[in-house]
């Protein structure tokens, strides 16, 4: 019999039952994998990005995106690099206010761990959990290593991204079983792909990458950022599309500015005069030459032949402007996704509108409570998730 069971040993988990131990409850740890926070041990290259500095409600995507600003007031980035410094572990920040370990993320998990011991919490790991039950004002929970009842339960499962880890549903299928609303999950942070047929001319340009800006949406659901694009042979991906995948609806387009930050007409028309050197010359100097090379090729299946061999002082001012505006605003339709086997996160979940901003407990069932991933809020790239994870499992340990 225990005071709190936390199902899910990752980053929200591990940190609710710290709290909550060290507040004096008896906590048990469930997990039925074998290994820890495998998740945790991945992230960053393995040097696990595990938040941002610039982490706030508007870098999180939700349907009742208001739920998450307690929480993250609540528990900062800066908390959270007082607990690292409390534990020795040095950090640096590499990117736009992406924090990473500096020598491995085991080190972070290791923190947790210790974090968790320090509470006394009781660890029952590889332990799967076949059932979950009401038992009187409680919860019973029927496992691999016998049956554990608890006066509360926290549902920190994760969600459904990277399922070769362990990944499943679980936590949503607990949420409907007592009531509550799941926002429909899709993956989110993941690659976008193409139409084979369509994406053939490109796949060629499997390993290039570029700065772009990247935008699609419309109103309160529009997605922009100016990040790096990657291309695949089977689409796009690089932070750019990881970033816009979360804000992307199935059927709509994403347009990409491929020379963000430039008027590349006005540029254009100022070389035009007494150049000899052929479009194609120009655009090799702009972008990767086989870029150019693949971008001149559509623009002459669209119905623009000539452009590659078309010399500068020949090209008619229109000409270029059309070009121009093209590589500003590239429109293209995804046909999906690489899914929850490439995704970082899980977009969607429990929805918020059923939970206490507050406390992360179920407004219709008091006891029962969903953190982290599991609960419809989704981060940006970039720290975002883990900072999520960290004020959830904060605000819901302080409240049991």
């Amino acid at each position: 019999m225990f005071d709190v069971a936390v199902l899910g040993a990752g980053a929200a988990g591990m940190m609710c039952a710290a709290v909550a131990g060290q507040r004096g409850l008896r906590v048990a740890l469930v997990d039925h994998a074998q290994r820890l926070a495998e998740k945790i041990r991945i992230s960053g290259g393995g040097r696990c990005n595990f938040t941002n500095l610039g982490a706030g409600p508007a870098n999180f995507l939700s349907e009742n995106p208001n739920f998450c600003r307690s929480a993250l007031a609540g528990y900062t980035p800066q908390d959270f690099l007082a607990l690292l410094r409390r534990h020795r572990i040095s950090w640096h920040e590499k990117h736009r206010g992406q924090l990473f370990c500096d020598d491995s993320s085991e080190s972070i998990i290791e923190m947790l761990r210790a974090e968790c011991d320090a509470g006394g919490v009781r660890w029952r790991m590889g332990c799967p959990v076949s059932e979950v039950a009401r038992d009187g004002q409680g919860f019973e929970l029927r496992t691999a290593q016998g049956v554990i009842r608890a006066s509360r339960l926290v549902v920190a499962t994760g969600g459904m991204a990277i399922p070769q880890l362990g990944a499943t549903d679980f936590g949503l299928k607990i949420a409907r079983q007592f009531g509550l609303k799941v926002v429909e999950p899709r993956p989110a942070l993941v690659p976008l792909t193409f139409d084979p047929a369509q994406w053939q001319p490109l796949a060629a340009l499997a390993g290039v990458a570029l700065e772009v800006g990247l935008r699609t949406g419309q109103g309160k659901a529009r997605g922009e950022f100016l990040e790096d694009l990657l291309f695949t042979h089977r689409g796009l991906s690089g932070p750019a599309i990881l970033q816009i995948s979360s804000y992307w609806k199935p059927g709509e387009p994403i347009v990409v500015d491929l020379a963000p930050g430039r008027d590349l007409a006005a540029e254009l028309l100022a070389l035009k005069s007494g150049n000899r050197q052929q479009l194609h010359t120009v655009l090799a100097g702009l972008w990767p030459r086989r870029l150019a090379d693949a971008w001149l090729h559509l623009a002459e299946r669209a119905g623009r032949p000539g452009l590659a061999a078309l010399r500068m002082a020949d090209a008619p001012d229109k000409t270029l402007r059309a070009l121009a505006q093209d590589i500003h605003q590239w429109s293209l339709v995804p046909s999906g996704t690489a899914g929850y086997k490439k995704a970082e996160v899980m977009r969607g979940g429990v929805d918020t509108r059923g939970l206490d901003q507050k406390t992360m407990q179920a407004k219709a069932l008091p006891g029962l409570y969903f953190v982290g991933e599991a609960v419809d809020v989704t981060g940006w790239l970039g720290g975002y998730n883990f900072q999520w994870a960290w004020a959830s499992g904060v605000a819901c340990g302080r409240a049991l």
